[in-house]
């Protein structure tokens, strides 16, 4: 095989993916609008569980949010259905590991997760992005609660002004084991609005006022206030 064929062979395999790629990111179907709140839901190739994107702006600061997200302690104040949460290592400030049981409705059993949280920020648009990759091995399985074993997070937050910020957040979850279809249906259309919901108060509380971590960079928006 000659290299022209290879170089039509590799640019052709590039193109596949990123087509693939792009229909993922564009089949978003909205299912709810409420309170400035947009939360979609996208199938999966070879899954009958959807994937879940929340979209919403938020009056706060981007270190703010990253805050929260790391304060893992405080999940259950505003995470939907979180029972139990709790931080196993710190890498860094930017870099956790975490354990957290989620409450599902009798007579399923509870299910439970350990992700790995890092964060991560362009240097030029001050995008912050906060992935939650799977880390199920990370302790043993417990009795009586299901371990998930496929599931990935990523938040993606963009400064909107000053004190102002917009958030996406998107999270696939396969509960595993023989979860009905309402049961899914529940934590997909209204756990999402839900959790966002009692984010925005549970963001104004006065401990993350002043709140700081080391690896974000402040952003200010420039006004011009001469016209010329």
């Amino acid at each position: 095989m000659n290299n022209t064929i290879k170089n039509k062979i590799v640019i052709t395999s590039i193109l596949a993916i990123l087509v693939s790629v792009a229909t993922a990111q564009n089949n978003w179907v909205l299912i709810t609008n409420h309170d400035g709140i947009k939360v979609y839901t996208s199938t999966q190739t070879n899954s009958k569980i959807k994937a879940v994107k929340v979209e919403c702006k938020m009056e706060a600061t981007l270190t703010q949010l990253a805050v929260v997200i790391f304060d893992i302690n405080t999940s259950t104040q505003w995470v939907y259905r979180t029972k139990n949460c709790v931080v196993l290592k710190e890498i860094s400030p930017e870099e956790i590991f975490y354990y957290a049981e989620v409450d599902t409705p009798w007579p399923i059993s509870n299910r439970d997760f350990i992700a790995h949280l890092k964060l991560s920020q362009n240097p030029i648009t001050k995008v912050l992005v906060i992935e939650a990759e799977n880390a199920p091995y990370f302790l043993p399985q417990k009795n009586n609660i299901v371990r998930i074993m496929r599931s990935v997070g990523k938040w993606v937050v963009a400064p909107a002004g000053k004190d102002s910020i917009n958030v996406e957040y998107t999270l696939y979850t396969d509960p595993g084991g023989n979860v009905p279809a309402w049961l899914i249906n529940i934590f997909i259309t209204k756990g999402p609005l839900e959790s966002f919901q009692k984010l925005r108060k549970h963001i104004k509380k006065p401990v993350y006022a002043n709140a700081q971590l080391p690896g974000i960079k402040k952003y200010f928006k420039q006004i011009n206030i001469f016209k010329l």
